[in-house]
């Protein structure tokens, strides 16, 4: 089973899972709007836009949502943003082969603007502000803002984003999900991987590519 099976069994078997993920998702958000209010906040974009950011995805669920956004656009935009993913994951594949570092727009980025803002995945919306998580294992974990936060803001002027309880109910979700479908495997995947398997990349095409 991969991963957009697993989807479609867990959305046959919970009729209310792409509401449930929007919940979570609007929890998210409302926190991550009351701290930037706290602190005085703004994100208008930047010249280091976390779009520019390799970030990595370890969940059934973002992948179900935004397979769900991605399949609501025009053929036309979905043909384009899947060459703009082959793009990103041959620039990342350069990166890492020859340790430079990485900076490129994600696939979904268009014109400044993401074109499935309202399904984007959980760091997507959190990126930013300073933060803290109340790990069961590693303890109090702490984060920093973007440099554009720290340029704006005090650092101490306000409390962090406490994502200890968003993560508790991204994590819940994600145990139903993987209950209700049966799938096992983890997740590690940026967007461009995500957006080249709704695009219907095979599994085999998948493979060549890891050992290319």
């Amino acid at each position: 089973m991969d991963l957009s099976d697993a989807c479609q069994v867990w959305s046959r078997r919970n009729p209310d899972c792409f509401d449930r993920i929007a919940a979570v998702y609007e929890q998210m958000d409302a926190a991550y709007a009351a701290t930037a209010v706290q602190y005085g906040f703004v994100c208008n974009g930047c010249e280091d836009n976390c779009c520019l950011t390799r970030f990595r995805h370890h969940t059934l669920a973002e992948y179900a949502y935004l397979q769900k956004g991605f399949e609501g656009l025009e053929t036309a935009l979905r043909n384009r943003t899947v060459v703009r993913a082959h793009a990103y994951r041959e620039a990342l594949r350069e990166a890492e082969s020859t340790g430079a570092s990485f900076r490129h727009w994600c696939p979904l980025n268009q014109a400044g603007r993401c074109i499935l803002y309202a399904f984007r995945p959980m760091i997507c919306r959190l990126h930013g502000l300073p933060h803290i998580l109340r790990h069961p294992v590693r303890g109090l974990i702490q984060g920093p803002g973007c440099h554009i936060f720290e340029a704006q803001c005090s650092s101490s002027a306000s409390r962090p984003l406490d994502r200890s309880g968003i993560y508790k109910s991204l994590a819940g979700l994600e145990r139903t999900a993987r209950q209700a479908s049966g799938f096992r495997l983890p997740v590690n995947m940026t967007i461009a991987d995500m957006i080249l398997d709704f695009g219907g990349e095979s599994e085999i095409d998948r493979r060549a590519d890891n050992y290319r």
